[in-house]
Order: structure tokens, then sequence, then C-alpha cells
């Protein structure tokens, strides 16, 4: 995603300028690395120079208490806000107000779109509702898909593009930089590439610490080991195991769960990787989204581009370069804990650059994009398996048949069930289950930023976000429905907020968020039947321009 190819041609066409300010040292966008531990200083195991606490012994009183249940007994959900050890950074307009950092009333870091650390939503539409199970009901099980925790930029993407472009011209023909530009005279490209930082880590620790506090009680349902999942790549795994380590705690994880690992590369199926299965959606939708985002990007950076294009002389700051340094900014926030990328630009360009990571996903990687609910189908069929205990026979989808198969590696009877996977793949559940609330208000437009647009990627795929499925058992609580449908329902929960599920067929309105599970169950069957998988990942078309749709289907 963003690889953005016009970041290496506008740089390809510098022309040296006036010599102004300072010259941009050669070693300027310079990538440095650092490995840990030393080379020859791998621990061997064991090591009788130091001994494992079940060598040493001693271990003091180890009785464990009662599982915990906070999302049923607490009076309030604890909601996620911490960012720490990251610093929210100033903008541009504090510098003109002298503010610092820690005085900024701007939330930088929570404006970066997909680059963003979660917190917690107030609302999807339901002002009223709560991650708090509702009065009257009893919790059955939990289905948990996250995302990986903070990472590292893509290889070949518009970071590093900018800083290896940045570090030839600074060797070849020269840089000349001054103002708030300066620091790029000696700025190195301190960034590895897609696995996770340790802020990342401890995103995905405390994750599991949560989910243990609130949903802990249900392993008391268990007659054998969880089995969870993840997919191949080393951030998905780093993910899931801290994950668990925060759940079971670090001295047992291992032994306390099943981890299975699915394969993420082209050719082999996986739920949690639809994208390596589905061209189309990979391909001509992506590059559609990220091109109607340089559309906006030349709108909402003019003004950056005439503030900031003086100080610097050898490179012009096209709208795609500016990006390149927004999402420089995010990335070494989360890596390295600030960015002198991040005062460079103004609240508004802030708020720019977080509405063109609305615009990527809504045209690229979500209800826009033609083949994004055949992208996200086959984890629905998943959730219908394991919500009726019933072996998926159709496989013609993104669905591992060897995987989904198996009772060993896809049990049925699990009251809880974790998924790790993308930002892109979440973005393609949520529109595959047809969370229509998310899409109320597009189409995106392209020359401005709508007052109301519920489409936001800050709070549907940050860093570590969380979709969670709770099955309840409940009294009436208002629903009508025939007498003889069943007390047990079901809801949604994204990064804290509750989803309205009335864009299923079937499920009413209800404060709640709360839909009869047959109901919900018929209206899942339903999308898998009307997703064609098939023509959306594979036929050969054209992503209608104008993009008016919002279903994630190509218009039939």
């Amino acid at each position: 995603m963003w690889s953005l190819c016009s970041v290496v041609a506008a740089l390809a066409l510098a022309r040296i300028s006036t010599v102004v300010g300072t010259e941009v040292s050669t070693f300027a966008g310079a990538t440095t690395t650092f490995l840990f531990p030393p080379a020859g200083q791998a621990i061997t195991t064991p090591d009788p120079d130091f001994p494992d606490a079940n060598q040493v012994g001693f271990p003091g009183p180890t009785p464990t208490g009662d599982e915990a249940e906070a999302i049923v007994t607490a009076p309030s959900v604890a909601k996620m806000e911490s960012v720490f050890p990251l610093i929210n950074p100033a903008t541009a307009d504090d510098a003109k107000n002298s503010a610092s950092s820690s005085d900024s009333a701007f939330d930088v870091l929570h404006n970066l779109g997909n680059l963003a650390p979660w917190k917690s939503v107030e609302s999807f539409g339901l002002p009223d509702s709560s991650p708090q199970i509702p009065s009257g009901c009893k919790l059955d099980q939990v289905h948990l898909v996250h995302r990986h925790g903070a990472r590292y930029p893509m290889a070949g993407t518009a970071p590093t593009q900018f800083s290896a472009a940045l570090h030839g011209l600074a060797a070849t023909t020269g840089v000349n930089v001054t103002g708030p530009l300066t620091f790029l005279s000696t700025w190195e490209y301190k960034l590895g590439a897609e696995i996770l930082t340790p802020f990342g880590r401890s995103q995905l620790f405390d994750l599991g610490v949560g989910f243990r506090v609130k949903y802990g009680a249900l392993l008391k349902g268990f007659n054998s080991l969880p089995v969870w999942r993840t997919t191949s790549q080393e951030r998905m795994v780093d993910s899931a195991l801290h994950f668990a380590a925060g759940f079971f705690g670090v001295q047992t994880y291992q032994q306390d769960y099943h981890q299975l690992i699915e394969i993420e590369a082209p050719g082999f199926n996986s739920t949690l990787a639809p994208y390596d299965m589905c061209p189309n959606g990979a391909n001509a939708g992506a590059v559609f989204g990220e091109t109607k985002a340089l559309e906006w990007a030349a709108v909402y950076l003019a003004d950056a581009q005439k503030r900031l294009q003086p100080f610097i002389t050898g490179v012009p700051l096209s709208p795609s370069i500016l990006v390149a340094m927004q999402q420089l900014c995010a990335y070494e926030i989360v890596a390295l804990g600030y960015s002198d990328f991040c005062p460079l630009f103004t609240d508004e360009e802030w708020s720019g650059y977080s509405y063109l990571n609305d615009i990527t996903f809504w045209y690229g990687l979500g209800p826009g994009n033609p083949a994004s609910s055949a992208q996200g189908i086959g984890y629905v069929q998943e959730l219908v398996s394991r919500l009726t205990k019933t072996r998926i026979t159709n496989f013609d989808t993104t669905v591992n048949r060897t995987i989904v198969s198996s009772d060993v590696t896809f049990p049925l009877d699990q009251p809880i069930y974790v998924d790790a996977t993308h930002d892109t793949v979440i973005a393609a559940i949520v529109t595959a289950m047809n969370f229509t609330s998310l899409a109320a208000n597009g189409p995106l437009p392209l020359d401005h930023i709508p007052p109301k647009h519920s489409y936001v990627i800050n709070n549907i795929v940050p860093f570590a976000a969380n979709l969670v499925g709770q099955v309840l058992t409940c009294p009436a609580n208002g629903i009508p429905s025939p007498a003889s449908s069943s007390s047990t329902y079901i809801r949604w929960i994204l990064n804290d907020g509750v989803m309205p599920l009335t864009g299923i067929k079937g499920c009413p309105q209800n404060s709640n968020g709360l839909c009869p599970v047959p109901t919900f169950i018929s209206g899942m069957q339903q999308r898998i039947r009307e997703v064609d998988f098939a023509f959306d990942c594979f036929a050969n078309y054209t992503v209608p321009d104008p993009d008016n749709i919002t279903d994630g289907q190509f218009p039939k």
C-alpha cells in the first residue's frame, strides 16, 4: 500500500536552485540499523551459569485466584487511551503559538489513519450502548479478530522511497535546507521493514491482558486447549504470541494454548490474508484507492507545498512527497517515540491526512472496492461454521479446506476464538458482514472533508484494532421476534464501539446492538450467497469511475 512511485519520479526531476541555508550531508537519508544481541552472544539453553526459575526453585506462594469477567461485573468499560511511551507531537500551528508537544491541543497520534494507535471509540451510531454486557444477559462466547501491533513500513513504500531518493540526491546533485527543514541535513532513516516495533509489541501484550480481565471466565467452558490463529508473517506471529503472553502469562502461555499459523503467501488459501488469492482486490482496487487519495492530497497539501518549498532546494515538494513525509511522522513516532516530520504540518493538514486514509481504504480496500466483500466473505463462512457448529462444505473462496475440515485445527466448540490479521482484512470483513453504518455517508468526496462522515479509518483499523463478537443469552430485550426464536443474541464491538447491525437482513434496531443469533446467521448466509467471489476477484473489469459502490461488490 502507498508505494507512491511518484515520490521517486518527483525527486528524479529535482533541479539545483540557488544555494540557501544548510547543505544536506552526504549521509542524509541513509539507512541505519542495529542488531542485538551482539554477534556470538546468543544465549545457550540450558545455561549452567544462569539457571532458569524451575532450576532455582523457591518460587514463593503460587495459588491462583478466580477468573475475571470485568465485561460483566464492572459498572463501566475501561477505555483504551494510553499511548505510552509515545509523545503526541506539536503541529505547525503550535509552532506559531510557541506551544510544546505536551501543550498541543491537537491529537496528531489519533489522526494517522491506519498508522494510529488504537483507542476506544465512543460510538458508531449507538450512543447509549457500551461494551459491558447488557443487564440481564449472560455471556456465552466471544469471537475476536484483531490487527497486529504497530510496525515498520512495508518494503518499497513511500517512506523508504523518500529516504533512498533523498540520500541519492544528497550524495550527487546536492540538497539545501533551512528553517523547519534544517533537520533533514543530518536526518537518517532508522526504520526497519514490516516487523513490530517495541510499542507494537506492547500493544498486543496489553490487548491480551485486557481480554483476560474482560473475558477470562469463559476459560471455564474449555475441555481442551484453545486453538487461536494467525498468519506466517513475522509481525503476525509476534502479535499473536504477545497477545497470548498477555492473556496467559509469560511463563506459561506456550503451554496454555495451540497457535495455528496459516501460510501467508501467493498460492495458499487463508481467510486472514485473502488478498493473495484475489487479484482484483490486491491490484486494480488498491491502486484505484491510492489514485483517488492523491487527488485529495493535491487539495489539502496545497498550502503546505507553498509554505515548505522555500525551505528546501533540490527537491520539489510534490503532494506525493509531502504524503511520504506525513507517513514518516507516523512511522517514526511508533518506532522511535518522536518525529521531526510531525511539526511540519498544521492541524488542518493532519485532519487532511486522516481523511486521505479514509479515501484510500474506502475506494481501495473497503466499501468502494468491488472486491472487498469477496476478500472478507471467507471469514464470514468460518464465523457461520463456528456459530452453527457445522463444517464448511463450499470451498470457492479463500477458506483453507485442510484447516477448516479438521477438528484439531478448526474446533467448533470454543468459548473464545481469537484470529490475528491485517488492517485490510478487517476492512474487508466489516464490509462483507454489511456493517452499513460505516458506509452511511459514502462515497467519499475528493475535494473536501464532509462535516459528518462515518468511514473513519482512525476508528476502524488502527494498529491493534479489535473486532469483538459477543454471544449472549438474554431476556426479550424488547426485540420483536417469533415465539419460537432463541433467546441467544449476538452483537459486534469495534474498538469498544458497539456496531448497529441493521444492515443485516432481519436484524432489528436495538439500542445495545443485539441481533438474535438465528437471524444473524441467516443474514450472513444471505451475504455468502450474494457475494460473487469468482467474478469480483478474477473477472476482467475496470473499477467504475465515478465509483458509487458502497457494498464492496462489483455492480451487476
